[in-house]
């Protein structure tokens, strides 16, 4: 064991330092990281391969966009029965889960382009649809990429009352039904992200117990032209055509599939059974370097599925985009093999399921086991 920490090898947080509750540091042992850095840019080099900027993603866009315009504008104006509402209406949340995947994961990852002001476009995409690209950088990039499944820091599985995900969460009595109730709960998601989570942010200054740098200047501009757009988008429109009740409920519907698919493929990485939960020393270090924290915490999923790769926008690939953040998802299977021998190389277990359906269950199995006893030994 390294007997001096350090930060992490490439910290996933592009540009932004931590909150001051997250500096927590790792062992200095980076010979993992680098060797691995070294084959993969020897990879795209020999092949190459551009790490962003692919003409495939602007492609993959262009193609999501148009669902997205075309699902939105046959509902609002071209449908007048429930079953052909219904359908469209699915087609309508699916795209917009892909806009998150695909569109505004890379651009908020700054993966999408090496042009900043496409990054920032890319980004954009989720004030379209709801959310705040501001705050979901500093929730998902900074806090969760840094500190993957470490309780109490990374604020994607600490959900308080609701229920326990990680070992050292405090367990109620209710989560004994966390199996079962969760798949509820994710179908609510992004109606509360849309209504109240965002809002709640901005007031309070904090997101879970961690600060952020507050908005302003066009910070603050994005956000209220975002929500502006998003409520005309899924209310103001709707409101000049349909009841009330019609908008509201297709508003639901609509919500409850997007939250869904987004919580559940985002939880088949990291809460699941084969994936660790590691607690710092109270001194605030961790025990392995940064680079094996994220290979340890994660688990991809469906690696051989084209299907799954191209709807989740490489989140079944969720060990190299830990890895490499700043690297398109395009390329994630390319270089998911040189991640995988460079694990074995270096003695550090690799872990994947097979399939989709393996993750849900190993998911649900994790809930259960987690609902069930006051005390669960972390895996991995």
């Amino acid at each position: 064991m390294p007997s001096k920490p350090t930060t992490p090898a490439r910290p996933a947080a592009q540009g932004d330092k931590a909150p001051a509750k997250m500096r927590l540091k790792f062992a200095e042992d980076n010979a993992f990281y680098i060797e691995l850095k070294r084959r993969v840019d020897l990879y795209m080099a020999d092949k190459g391969r551009r790490e962003r900027d692919l003409p495939q993603m602007y492609l993959k866009s262009a193609i999501i966009l148009t669902a997205f315009a075309s699902s939105y504008v046959l509902l609002v104006f071209a449908s007048s029965t429930w079953w052909q509402a219904l359908p469209i209406a699915t087609v309508l949340a699916l795209s917009v889960a892909m806009i998150g995947f695909n569109i505004m994961h890379d651009g908020g990852h700054h993966a999408y382009s090496d042009k900043s002001w496409v990054n920032k476009l890319a980004a954009w995409s989720l004030d379209m649809v709801g959310g705040s690209s501001y705050f979901w950088h500093w929730k998902h990039v900074v806090i969760h990429h840094n500190y993957t499944n470490i309780h109490s820091y990374d604020t994607d599985i600490d959900l308080g009352a609701l229920g326990r995900m990680a070992p050292n969460g405090k367990r109620l009595r209710a989560h004994a039904l966390q199996h079962w109730y969760f798949w509820f709960l994710y179908g609510v998601l992004v109606v509360k992200w849309n209504l109240y989570d965002d809002f709640r942010v901005a007031i309070r200054g904090r997101i879970g117990e961690h600060r952020y740098r507050p908005l302003r200047g066009s910070e603050l501009a994005v956000f209220v032209v975002g929500k502006v757009l998003f409520f005309s988008i899924a209310f103001g429109v709707p409101l000049m055509f349909h009841s009330a009740g019609v908008v509201v409920m297709f508003y639901l519907f609509v919500a409850s599939i997007t939250g869904i698919v987004m919580s559940v493929v985002f939880q088949l990485a990291h809460t699941v059974e084969e994936a660790s939960f590691p607690q710092p020393r109270a001194s605030g270090v961790m025990d392995k370097p940064w680079a094996v924290h994220q290979v340890e915490t994660t688990v991809d999923f469906a690696r051989k599925s084209t299907l799954a790769f191209w709807l989740l926008g490489g989140l079944n690939f969720q060990i190299e985009h830990h890895l490499f953040p700043r690297i398109c998802h395009i390329n994630y299977p390319l270089i998911a093999p040189i991640v995988e021998e460079t694990c074995r190389d270096f003695g550090i277990k690799y872990k994947v399921h097979d399939s989709f359906w393996q993750g849900v269950a190993s998911h649900f199995r994790w809930l259960r086991r987690l609902g069930a006893a006051d005390e669960v030994e972390a895996t991995g």
